[in-house]
């Protein structure tokens, strides 16, 4: 790494953010505080050695009625000899061989389906050099343009590659290989919103998120990976890959990522980890609400941007949410690592809780 990528790149950091506490060049935020004793506590949660799969099908939601600019995996062989290498028998190429072979590709969507967010997928406008002017940063102080680089923006290479006219974006600072090479593995704690809310939409606000806590008897402690059952994966299984726009964007709770008694506990909690089985963790709204500047997702700029907070979305918690209901406990061993894929903003995961 450069020069430029050790020093501090601010003069100011956000208000109630931590910039600059784990040191000026920093990359994995709060993960720092998932340390071998962390990951020994998630250990012995381990009573029954059952596994729980937190991952919905990588097709779905199905469509893009979630998210118009992301869409389903496309697979496709590999090509051999100019024809699909796919049930190939190798034989036709020298009968002395008797292999059948199969080889695939993806075309990808990261964020798509049961995904982490690094910390180069939500960034603000802010005047982190003290001269008046805002410019557009990253958590830590990385820039955009210097360390989250977009493409070239070249034409497309044919009809068929639209998407290879923006090829090249690459997250210097920041991508999601940072989260795997750390190890994304730890105490997961079950915050079952889904029990007592049951499918209404409903922004989940600091108070009622206390009020939960004390009546399942959750504690959070520092480091431990907080999730969040709403139902909204299991909406999204029910719908069998054909989603209704109206039901996905009208039902679950998330959190209130406006309510700044929420954020503030988020951050005195001491959890590394957000992750929920809903759409964006907090519930999305467009519409304004303060009279000046500000994020539209403000539990996404508090998290990615402000903390370091890695932030995981679509997880699917239903079978697990309910056995833990059942045996009387919240916390689990949590194993989630996403692709180690250098420069890379998002990553699909297939997460397992052992309990």
């Amino acid at each position: 790494m450069d020069k430029k990528m050790n020093q501090q790149r601010w003069q100011q950091r956000p208000p109630d953010s931590n910039w600059g506490d784990f040191g000026p060049n920093d990359q994995r935020g709060r993960m720092n505080w998932v340390t071998r004793e962390k990951v020994l506590q998630g250990v012995a949660e381990v009573k029954e050695g059952i596994t729980f799969v937190l991952s919905l099908p990588l097709d779905y939601p199905g469509g893009n009625a979630l998210n118009a600019r992301r869409h389903p995996p496309r697979i496709a062989a590999t090509q051999r000899n100019g024809r699909q290498n796919f049930c190939y028998a190798v034989a036709q190429d020298n009968p002395m061989q008797t292999d059948v072979v199969c080889d695939d590709l993806v075309l990808l969507t990261l964020q798509y389906s049961t995904q982490w967010d690094s910390f180069a997928h939500v960034g603000g406008m802010f005047d982190a050099d003290g001269d008046g002017k805002p410019e557009a940063v990253f958590y830590n102080g990385f820039r955009a343009g210097e360390h989250i680089k977009p493409a070239p923006e070249n034409p497309p290479r044919s009809d068929h590659e639209p998407w290879a006219q923006f090829e090249g974006t690459r997250a210097e600072a920041l991508g999601i290989q940072n989260l795997a090479e750390h190890g994304a593995q730890g105490r997961g704690v079950m915050v079952d919103l889904h029990a007592h809310f049951g499918r209404q939409r409903h922004a989940v606000g600091y108070d009622e998120l206390m009020k939960v806590l004390e009546k399942d008897q959750v504690e959070v402690e520092r480091g431990d990976i907080v999730c969040l059952h709403t139902g909204f994966a299991e909406v999204v299984m029910e719908l069998k890959k054909n989603p209704s726009p109206e039901l996905l964007h009208n039902t679950c709770t998330g959190l209130d990522g406006r309510d700044q008694k929420l954020l503030q506990w988020i951050s005195d909690s001491g959890l590394a980890v957000l992750a929920a089985d809903n759409y964006a963790v907090e519930l999305f709204s467009t519409s304004p609400w303060k009279p000046t500047p500000h994020a539209m997702l403000p539990l996404h700029e508090h998290c990615l941007f402000k903390n370091g907070i890695h932030l995981g979305e679509l997880w699917y918690f239903t079978e697990l949410a309910q056995w833990l209901r059942a045996h009387q406990r919240n916390r689990f061993l949590l194993t989630a690592p996403p692709l180690r894929l250098p420069g890379a903003v998002g990553s699909p995961a297939t997460p397992i809780a052992t309990v």
